[in-house]
């Protein structure tokens, strides 16, 4: 759909327009009574949020490059329908192709409450269906309001199960990685991917001074990111979520990447929801999955 098209079928008065960056690349522009956001078409990518008075909730790098077919650094990029790399094939690109493919818009509206909503639907392909050969259809649904509310829902359109990896891998701006702890993880098991996926039990809440690659299993706490420095807590409250990974590559894996920037990696730290590793999901014939997650802000 062409950007007049989508002004004139989807955008809404004081909420919410359709805009093209120099790189072709499409975004929904969210301007509400409670926050702003920006979302791209190419993988339903939230890339920003913002509460009124408030610093941004979400971390997008200064560096993010915005090209077809390639991962933008930071915002939410939606790892599915696998986590991590394939199963079977290391050629098939890490955390599945949602993240690097055309979405749709099916509906925006504005909510009573001021509020913005929209939906967006994962185009397919003869390229994704050869990477992903299962019957399914996959929708993400955003809430812009004081919080943010993200929901990804999978349904199986076919005649036989199959399994899902899934994560929302939201990017969080933070004052400085050492001024943060995140709560809500003490006594749940992790497996450590710097440490060659080694099982360990979180003691105390989590504080970062190297790099971290942690999938927490089995787990649908709530978690908070204590922030001294903005002198305020994230909090992500999550459903239909049975993983929690938390991730930041630290100095010298940021430097390898090239879209960080100079100690980009301090203002920033991943607390992803999903399903991963041994709590990926079984969805039956005809069967739907929700992962829903919220994300709100208060004072310290």
């Amino acid at each position: 759909m062409t950007l007049n098209a989508l002004n004139h079928n989807f955008a809404i008065a004081n909420h919410l327009q359709f805009i093209e960056v120099d790189s072709g690349l499409i975004f929904a522009e969210i301007n509400n009574a409670h926050a702003t956001a920006s979302i791209a078409l190419q993988g339903a990518h939230i890339a920003t949020f913002q509460p009124n008075g408030e610093q941004p909730v979400i971390w997008l790098s200064k560096l993010a490059k915005f090209a077809p077919g390639k991962s933008i650094r930071g915002g939410v990029p939606i790892c599915w329908p696998w986590f991590g790399p394939h199963k079977n094939d290391s050629k098939l690109p890490g955390h599945g192709y949602a993240r690097t493919v055309p979405w749709e818009v099916l509906e925006t509206k504005a909510l009573a409450d001021g509020s913005t909503f929209l939906s967006f639907g994962l185009i397919e392909n003869d390229t994704t269906r050869a990477q992903w050969p299962h019957e399914s259809t996959v929708q993400l649904e955003v809430t812009v309001g004081k919080a943010l509310r993200v929901e990804l829902v999978t349904t199986n359109t076919g005649k036989e199960s199959f399994e899902l990896g899934e994560a929302l891998h939201t990017y969080f701006h933070i004052s400085d990685v050492a001024q943060m702890t995140i709560r809500g993880l003490e006594q749940c098991e992790y497996l450590d991917k710097v440490k060659d996926f080694a099982r360990f039990t979180q003691q105390d809440g989590i504080v970062i001074e190297s790099e971290v690659d942690r999938v927490y299993v089995s787990t649908t706490a709530e978690c908070v990111i204590e922030d001294k420095g903005l002198k305020r807590a994230i909090h992500i409250a999550k459903q239909g979520s049975n993983s929690t990974v938390v991730w930041n590559p630290w100095t010298e894996k940021a430097d390898k990447m090239g879209d960080f920037g100079k100690d980009g990696h301090r203002g920033m730290v991943c607390v992803e929801s999903g399903n991963a590793r041994e709590n990926v999901v079984t969805l039956a014939a005809g069967e739907t999955h929700k992962l829903a997650v919220v994300y709100s802000v208060e004072k310290l």
